[in-house]
């Protein structure tokens, strides 16, 4: 399945060393040279090389530079670690927001979560410069690849066609970094293939006028794209530019002021149709071998890493290695060592708390049977926690309990209590007190065959948190222990095997830009919001999503519980720290001037932020070089 992943190394051909951009701002995309000797009658006499240039603009999406893991980097102004594409993508994603914060002290890192950052703050213009990056190496394959250029070096019919496909995936690609400007900055400076190399510095477009032009791009290009599911694993194809329009169209109003939730249904249900399935395990997802454990099957555009050929403290190799610290154990997670980095916050966590009345009125009637002891509640002077029967002679009760003993007992009433003399799991009259545990359990009796049986529930498997010597809350951000570790992303594969590179630094562990589980939840609010589609349907796509998240139908909703406060809430269980969640926050109206977490504007408990923080600020380097240039407001 990683047949072109291994196509994204560091040496892929003079191709790179030719186009490579020696640029660090947007405003001299339009001045770049090449920094080479070399013709481009040489570069391009190998038909190979045409390939191995589109191999090179899908891997600025994953690596830092033009050698591994470091040495050349693709742009200036940030040490080349903190530099990659995906690295910047998700802090400016995750970071600001409740799902993320770490504790290094780099620069103006801690400014993102804290929503104080300024023009000058050197990781939002990483991001920026690396946004126009791959749109610069975009532009300059277009270049390259019109039918002029490829007659006059008389390529033939068949590479002619294939290079059409290649220029499809291209304008896929610099869409989808159109799209990130937008979402991150609004008014955007903007450059196309058609922009001469040397003719001046760019013009500033609104959000809107970039808005429309990627939607053009995405619908031009359909045609050239293969059919979903028919590219090689890990390039675009149709159901990748579907489900770029389907988020386009979501965020519409954000962009634009104008709504466009039913036009995202139209490229919604197209994904939905095209074949994709849920993986039937969540964790197989962020492993190693996500290419082919099943995982592939849900992902509809993946960034591609591999261990051995492309090296960079970035990407997953970042997000496996920086959620690790304090007592957890690397090679539990495939690698060498943890970066003490990553954590979240308790309003996260308290996404995942267990609704248990909600689960036992699942169960049936409230019966005269109950439990009794230390362990609960109202400890061994009662009364008793009622059981639900469930059937004759069958009851059951989800219950938290803690550490100590318990019987079940009749109706408050001693002289009808039952124990287990054996801890064996039968029940006789009167028995032992049976020892328990604290947690949350799922209890069962059987009074036909006088036997009970208490499973630990755990609920929705997706809170993946690591508590060990954590803490919920966290009164020093700068201290790995303050908050709960993440243990989602891993460089172990499905079968408990580590990655490929045998030094335990770089991770083979694709990063699922798009997935099934997405589209599900995008049709859920989409519906909500008037855009078509039946609540009937979303409620079982919900549905889909949490039972693989229980085990079980326990955690599935109704018709009634679909809201779009709950919608928001799914998304960040189903898809937290997958580079989603600022722009949810923003389109549901909670991000800067609504939601409140900790740390959030710099203080414990966090407080709200001024709303102009929806969108960042074009960097300080650039107002500068480009006077055509105007600054977003606030800043």
């Amino acid at each position: 399945m990683k047949v072109f992943k291994n196509k994204i190394k560091y040496s892929l051909s003079i191709i790179i060393v030719m186009f490579a951009l020696a640029f660090t701002s947007c405003e001299s995309e339009l001045d770049k040279e090449p920094i080479t000797d070399l013709t481009e009658s040489q570069v391009f006499s190998d038909p190979a090389s045409y390939e191995e240039f589109l191999a090179r603009i899908y891997a600025g999406f994953a690596v830092s530079g033009q050698q591994g893991p470091a040495g050349q980097p693709d742009i200036q102004g940030i040490d080349e670690g903190f530099s990659n594409y995906m690295r910047q993508f998700w802090k400016h994603q995750e970071l600001t927001t409740d799902e993320a914060i770490i504790a290094w002290r780099d620069g103006t890192i801690h400014d993102l979560h804290n929503q104080v950052w300024t023009p000058s703050n050197e990781f939002i213009r990483a991001m920026y410069d690396r946004i126009y990056y791959q749109i610069g190496v975009a532009n300059q394959f277009l270049r390259e690849t019109t039918d002029e250029k490829l007659d006059g070096r008389g390529v033939d019919a068949a590479l002619k066609a294939e290079i059409q496909t290649y220029r499809a995936e291209t304008r896929f690609l610099r869409a989808l970094s159109y799209w990130h400007a937008i979402d991150f900055f609004g008014n955007i400076p903007f450059v196309t293939e058609e922009d001469k190399v040397g003719t001046g510095i760019p013009e500033q477009a609104s959000r809107t006028d970039v808005f429309n032009y990627v939607e053009s791009e995405l619908l031009d290009i359909l045609g050239d794209l293969k059919a979903a599911k028919q590219n090689v694993y890990g390039r675009a194809d149709q159901g990748a530019a579907w489900m770029l329009l389907a988020n386009l169209y979501m965020n519409a109003e954000v962009y634009t002021g104008s709504a466009k939730y039913s036009e995202a249904m139209t490229y919604i249900n197209k994904v939905i149709g095209a074949g994709y399935s849920l993986s039937p395990s969540y964790q197989n997802l962020f492993l190693a071998d996500n290419d082919s454990n099943g995982a592939q099957n849900e992902v509809i555009f993946p960034i591609t890493f591999d261990g051995l050929n492309t090296i960079g403290y970035s990407g997953t190799t970042f997000l496996v290695h920086a959620a690790v610290g304090g007592t957890m154990n690397p090679s539990d997670y495939g690698i060498n060592g943890g970066w003490f980095g990553l954590r979240t916050t308790k309003t996260f966590v308290e996404k995942f708390d267990i609704d248990i009345d909600k689960l036992n009125e699942g169960l049936g009637n409230l019966s005269n049977w109950g439990l009794v002891g230390s362990a609960t509640v109202n400890g061994w002077d009662g009364p008793d926690m009622r059981m639900y029967e469930t059937g004759t002679n069958q009851y059951a009760l989800y219950v938290k309990l803690a550490g100590g003993e318990i019987k079940f007992r009749f109706d408050n009433d001693w002289g009808n209590n039952l124990g287990d003399n054996g801890g064996d799991g039968s029940l006789e009259p009167s028995g032992e007190n049976i020892a328990v545990e604290e947690g949350t359990y799922f209890i069962t009796m059987d009074l036909d065959n006088n036997t009970y049986v208490m499973s630990p529930f755990t609920g929705d498997a997706r809170n993946m948190f690591y508590t060990d010597e954590q803490t919920l809350e966290i009164e020093d951000p700068f201290n790995f222990g303050d908050g709960y570790a993440i243990t989602k992303w891993r460089n172990i594969d499905s079968q408990g095997n580590p990655g490929k590179d045998g030094t335990g630094n770089f991770v083979d562990t694709d990063f699922p830009m798009f997935r099934l589980a997405d589209v599900y939840l995008l049709y859920a609010e989409a519906t909500l919001r008037g855009g078509g589609g039946d609540v009937g349907t979303a409620v079982n796509y919900i549905n889909d999503l949490r039972e693989r998240a229980y085990g079980n139908t326990s955690g599935n909703i109704s018709a009634g519980e679909l809201t779009l406060d709950f919608v928001l809430a799914e998304r960040s269980r189903e898809l937290f720290w997958e580079g989603h969640r600022r722009t949810d926050l923003i389109r549901f109206g909670q991000f800067s001037d609504q939601g409140v977490w900790p740390w959030k504007g710099g203080v414990k408990e966090g407080k709200t932020t001024e709303s102009f923080r929806d969108i960042y600020p074009i960097p300080s380097s650039d107002m500068v070089a480009n006077p055509n240039l105007i600054q977003n407001p606030g800043y």
